[in-house]
């Protein structure tokens, strides 16, 4: 199973906003039924995270995701990544209206089954976010 190309798919195509395709085409094959994404604070399930994306793409136009480093270890996969985007809206409680933008770093360990994404494990420093957004 090549793990690294769908994990890769995940950032480029489903995190990140582009013409080819949506979260929900890419997500649904992608992520196991019981797939569980563990935040700091909270978890969500499948449809969540399809639905919270659908939303971000909308809210962030220029969303994007780079995956700086990819390490494979048996089933797990960790990535440091890079997400960039200018919001236009209410994000996380503070007006914008796309004159701004953000630069953060992200790390996400995933555990892979039966050539799915079950669980995902993230930590993004959306509070380096607002304080760009902030000025």
């Amino acid at each position: 199973m090549d793990y690294q190309n769908s994990i890769l798919d995940f950032y480029r195509k489903a995190l990140t906003v582009n013409t080819e395709t949506t979260p929900q085409e890419v997500l649904t094959p992608l992520l196991a039924e019981d797939f569980v994404s563990y935040g700091s604070v909270d978890s969500k399930g499948k449809a969540q995270l399809i639905g919270q994306l659908g939303f971000f793409w909308t809210l962030i136009p220029d969303l994007n995701w780079d995956p700086k480093e990819v390490l494979i270890s048996g089933n797990k996969i960790v990535v440091r990544s890079e997400a960039t985007g200018t919001p236009n809206g209410d994000f996380m409680g503070l007006p914008t209206d796309g004159s701004k933008s953000f630069r953060i770093m992200t790390i996400d360990i995933h555990t892979l089954e039966n050539g799915k994404i079950k669980t995902v494990h993230h930590l993004e420093d959306w509070g380096t976010a607002m304080k760009q957004l902030r000025g």
